[in-house]
């Protein structure tokens, strides 16, 4: 097996591939939230730059923002579980859902937000690989609002075999793919829209651009894991001094109370040695007086 150095997961392929090939971001994202494609009339990506100047930045976010249809559409890939991320994700709603209302406007002209997530881990204890969250009441299931959704999609539990006909899984087996053979498998299904993916991903990672993006990021990784490495060192050595300034009075402390001890010993062996000469003495006398 050949594992894929970059995969469709890979934060800045990601990116980089469907903000070049917006043809297929449209597919994408209609799949995602299974609408038709053509009625889509307004397709507008609002995030597109990868600036070099943030691409080392911890908090550097590589998703894709989008108005579609007049709706706020946010689209990430999460590789990692922090353990937050339903946090994180309802965080991303409110941030995009905060910042829509323009100065002047009403609240209810507030745009629907969407955020769409595609992640490669378990999240929730279900089998289904798809889950959909809105703002509902929790008995009546009535829905308080339209303009919240959020959107999961757990490529764990996506199934082994994927038709060629369901556009939907196809675009998730992609995602999930991390082998070259697992790319040739898609391809043997002959499928044009994925064989385009799959053209534009290989085209895309073997680009200058990508290429010098990630050396700035893996410099930029270096760098920080050098960083924390120095700054871990500093603190062993603060750490080690201060153990060894607390050793040191330790010992000091402890020398000085052995000290006081044998003097207190040394004093009372003096006075007990005293007393016996006195006793010594006054029992000679006695003994003389008896004479």
């Amino acid at each position: 097996m050949t594992k894929l150095d970059y995969s469709f997961t890979d934060d800045m392929l990601f990116k980089m591939l469907f903000v070049r090939y917006t043809n297929l971001l449209k597919r994408l994202v209609a799949a995602l939230l299974d609408i038709q494609l053509e009625s889509i009339e307004q397709f507008d990506i609002t995030n597109s730059e990868i600036l070099p100047e943030v691409i080392g930045d911890k908090f550097c976010r590589l998703d894709i923002n989008m108005t579609v249809d007049k709706q706020r559409v946010d689209l990430e890939v999460q590789v990692a579980d922090e353990g937050d991320y339903p946090e994180r994700s309802l965080y991303y709603w409110a941030r995009e859902y905060s910042t829509a209302l323009g100065e002047g406007h009403k609240y209810r002209e507030l745009p629907r937000t969407i955020i769409i997530s595609i992640i490669a881990f378990n999240l929730f204890e279900c089998a289904e690989f798809y889950s959909e969250f809105r703002a509902l009441e929790v008995t009546r299931h009535t829905q308080l609002t339209d303009k919240m959704s959020l959107h999961y999609y757990e490529l764990r539990k996506l199934p082994e075999i994927v038709d060629a006909h369901d556009e939907l899984k196809l675009w998730l087996s992609l995602f999930k793919a991390e082998t070259e053979e697992d790319l040739q498998q898609i391809e043997m299904l002959e499928v044009p829209l994925m064989d385009q993916a799959i053209e534009a991903y290989r085209h895309t990672k073997a680009t200058g651009e990508f290429k010098e993006l990630e050396r700035l990021r893996s410099l930029a990784r270096h760098n920080e894991a050098s960083a924390l490495d120095h700054a871990a060192e500093v603190e062993r050595e603060k750490w080690q001094a201060v153990v060894a300034e607390k050793d040191a009075a330790h010992f000091t402390e402890i020398a000085e109370k052995d000290a006081a001890h044998i003097t207190e010993i040394a004093e009372k062996d003096a006075l007990i040695a005293e007393l016996r000469a006195l006793n010594a003495k006054r029992e000679t006398s006695e003994g003389k007086n008896d004479l």
